[in-house]
């Protein structure tokens, strides 16, 4: 009997929670609208203002549609009469872009509704969750500079490679007036497009020269592997073919082909992820050309790690490291104080909330960039 009673008040105990969790999760909004990233005319993806967001795709014969995005094993969709394959996702989603795609009867396809982005190594789905801090990477009425596209020679991969470069809004009307650069490099699985398309660097770029935050620089993205190298395989990537590309081919080509200032207190690299690690092996070996240092959810740089200190505090300007909150942010704040007491300028940021995706790495180089080229 009294065993009964026990089981009885813990079952009492278990609902009653249960209820509470039920009562403390907030109803999902009807005020859905339409992902600024869908294709034109497209309704759905649709996002509404607590971060959920709602699919519907169109698959009449499937018999099951799932929805990578959606925490862990996505959001499954399910039919309606119409033919449709309708769901939203259990939880909100962190603010920021976001990659996605569909699983259609087993098959990987991207969502015909949104617009596509180069990431883990093919064209994803993508999607917009706004920000409240979307301000600073908004599209707006400044004056704008300019995204090209370059084909340069490269002699040691046989090839012909792309970059896109961002010169400043000004920089065609005074042709005597040179100007610093930033090598900005993507992270594994994405290409030279990624920081103008899901970063925005050029936006960012944009609304801090207008408002007068920044010294105006030119930014040079191009595609930082020279060989293909798939998912967990980044331990057997060798640097050197990509350093040899970037130091001996691009940077050549650009100060032959660009205003730039053209001496290592005026030529800066970052990188996210992949390209941060990329940033920190090619510039350790390579001090006498690059003079700042930015590293996004990339590692850090400690005076532990560097052999030739006197070099390194003659040479190197700055270094700055991020990552997300929701990362592993603990290693910044050692690392960077190490460096200061060392005597080198250094500094970290932490991005709040976020992960291992572009609000974090957007945040950070809006952090950045205001911190080059000072003099």
């Amino acid at each position: 009997m009294k065993n009964t009673i026990i089981m009885v008040l813990l079952a009492g105990m278990f609902t009653s929670r249960m209820c509470l969790a039920q009562e403390d999760q907030p109803a999902i909004k009807e005020d859905f609208k339409p992902s600024t990233l869908n294709q034109p005319g497209q309704e759905y993806p649709q996002v509404n203002s607590q971060g959920y967001v709602r699919f519907r795709v169109e698959a009449p014969q499937a018999q099951s549609v799932r929805v990578s995005l959606g925490g862990r094993g996505g959001t499954p969709l399910t039919k309606a009469e119409d033919g449709f394959w309708v769901g939203t996702t259990a939880r909100p989603e962190d603010e920021g872009f976001h990659y996605y795609h569909l699983t259609v009867d087993g098959g990987t396809f991207n969502d015909p509704g949104a617009m596509h982005f180069y990431g883990s190594t093919r064209w994803e789905s993508g999607i917009e969750i706004p920000a409240h801090d979307q301000d600073f990477y908004a599209l707006k009425d400044v004056p704008h500079g300019r995204v090209q596209q370059i084909l340069f020679p490269s002699k040691s991969t046989n090839t012909s490679r792309r970059a896109f470069v961002y010169t400043p809004p000004g920089y065609d009307k005074d042709p005597s007036k040179r100007f610093p650069v930033l090598y900005l490099q993507h992270g594994w699985g994405e290409d030279e497009t990624a920081w103008s398309n899901q970063g925005r660097a050029n936006l960012i770029m944009d609304n801090l020269i207008a408002e007068g935050k920044i010294k105006p620089f030119l930014i040079v993205m191009t595609y930082g592997m020279t060989n293909e190298i798939r998912f967990g395989g980044l331990r057997n990537f060798d640097i050197g073919p990509f350093q040899t590309v970037l130091v001996d081919e691009l940077i050549p080509y650009i100060d032959a082909h660009f205003r730039t200032l053209s001496d290592q207190p005026h030529r800066a690299m970052a990188g996210l992820s992949m390209g941060g690690m990329e940033t920190k092996m090619i510039t350790l070996k390579n001090l006498d050309t690059f003079s700042h240092i930015g590293l996004f959810s990339g590692g850090t740089i400690s005076a532990g790690e560097i052999t030739d200190m006197d070099t390194f505090k003659e040479k190197v300007k700055l270094v700055f490291v991020t990552c997300g909150s929701k990362e592993r942010p603990d290693s910044l704040k050692p690392a960077s104080d190490s460096l200061k007491e060392a005597g080198i300028e250094s500094g970290y940021y932490v991005s709040p909330d976020t992960a291992h995706e572009f609000l974090t790495w957007r945040r950070s180089f809006y952090q950045f960039a205001p911190l080059l080229f000072k003099d």
